[in-house]
């Protein structure tokens, strides 16, 4: 009996030194998964302020694109400005065009009768002259 307790005994400490091994194992397991993630923390905190740093760029960027984009749209307008003056200025040339060749042939038809009146006359003068002789 008092063998069976020793059998039991040494297997008792067999096991705690197995376990006393395991757990060291695990120790040291644990500090080279803690060492890892402290660096793995540092890498994403380098990560993360280069990806802040690029937002902020990429956000500046955003800004003076829409301030050189609003300044284009100010351009645009003043050349639609000009566009339109143009097309009221050919409208007023076209306006003036048409009433020039319109009054040319009033005046044309005008002149006409004249001639033909002062032809007519002519005649009728020339006839008294020569009846007059």
């Amino acid at each position: 009996m008092y063998l069976a307790a020793i059998i039991a005994a040494i297997a008792f400490v067999v096991l705690v030194i197995y376990v006393i091994i395991t757990l060291k194992a695990a120790k040291e397991t644990m500090g080279e998964v803690s060492t890892t993630l402290k660096g793995l923390e540092t890498q994403i905190q380098g990560v993360t302020t280069e990806t802040t740093e690029l937002l902020n760029k990429t956000n500046q960027l955003a800004d003076d694109m829409n301030k050189k984009s609003s300044k284009l749209d100010n351009l645009f307008d003043g050349a639609r400005g000009v566009g339109e003056s143009v097309k009221g200025f050919n409208e007023a040339l076209n306006n003036l065009s048409e009433s020039i060749s319109r009054t040319s042939r009033e005046d044309q038809a005008k002149a006409a009768e004249a001639v033909k009146w002062g032809a007519t006359i002519f005649d009728f003068v020339s006839n008294r002259k020569n009846k007059t002789k």
